[in-house]
């Protein structure tokens, strides 16, 4: 990209300078001056163009909202977040073998919960309590962990406004404690979390992270498609209802190199010019 954006920029200067030279002869009368111009006219344009993207934004007119995706901290970011849990909403960290401390949800227990695993597990209980589980295992086949069984697509409603989490369960957890997922699962999670998010979000703005990219193992999609997916689906939910006035999908800085922004950028330049038509 360096080279194609410098290559371009000299022939547009050329351009300029064989114009200007027919205009103006006596503008370029030092022919060494203008080339060591031109030459760092173009490379500082070439190394403008190839500094890494490090965020996009884009503005919905209808409904009125705003996309960023941007590299950062997710629980730097204010306000209401969004977390993927398993089918089990398994909270165990001691040896990471549940739960990794590095994941999102570790992150979710160490930093909004201060490591406080029975206050987590209790604002769970309470948001799962009108949901009935679809499973229950037993210690036997499951000795580690919880074992009722929510669905695929459940959210659990965390905290309080303006802090809230919402907990979606787009994974399964295996009984040897190894999550997976699927494309179908992560679709219908974010379908049932949009909703809960325009139910109990009062349309502020929402943070969440590359949802899949972890240890769900969702290898159907690289980080680009994932992206897309998310975007997509908050987009067309958008049509039907407004689910919030901004999206911010935080990407942490060893995903964002599997990323591309430009090409981000454009597909939600898509996504605002038919939503227009759409209206």
């Amino acid at each position: 990209m360096f080279t194609g954006s410098v290559l371009a920029a000299f022939g547009g200067v050329s351009a300029v300078v064989q114009f200007t030279g027919q205009l103006f002869p006596d503008a370029v009368s030092r022919p060494g001056l203008v080339l060591a111009g031109s030459v760092t006219l173009c490379l500082a344009w070439g190394l403008l163009r190839a500094r890494p993207q490090a965020a996009v934004r884009q503005e919905f007119a209808r409904p009125g909202m705003t996309v960023v995706v941007e590299e950062g901290d997710l629980f730097e970011q204010p306000g209401q977040l969004v977390v993927g849990f398993t089918d089990t909403f398994d909270t165990l960290m001691d040896d990471g073998v549940v739960i990794n401390d590095d994941s999102v949800q570790g992150q979710l227990l160490a930093r909004r919960y201060a490591g406080d695993a029975r206050r987590l597990d209790a604002e769970l209980a309470d948001a799962l309590a009108g949901v009935v589980p679809v499973a229950w295992e037993s210690e036997r086949d499951k000795p580690r962990g919880k074992r009722a069984r929510y669905p695929v697509g459940t959210v659990a409603v965390l905290g309080t406004r303006p802090d809230l989490v919402f907990a979606v369960a787009y994974s399964r957890m295996g009984n040897d404690c190894v999550a997976s997922s699927k494309v179908q699962d992560l679709w219908l999670g974010l379908d049932r979390l949009w909703d809960a998010v325009h139910r109990h979000g009062q349309l502020e703005r929402v943070t969440m992270p590359l949802t899949g990219a972890g240890l769900a193992r969702l290898h159907d999609l690289d980080e680009d498609s994932l992206l897309r997916l998310i975007l997509l689906s908050f987009v067309v939910h958008s049509w039907e209802r407004m689910v919030c006035r901004e999206l911010r999908v935080v990407v942490r800085p060893g995903e964002l190199g599997r990323i591309d922004l430009p090409e981000t950028g454009a597909f939600l330049a898509g996504l605002a010019a038919g939503a227009r038509r759409h209206v």
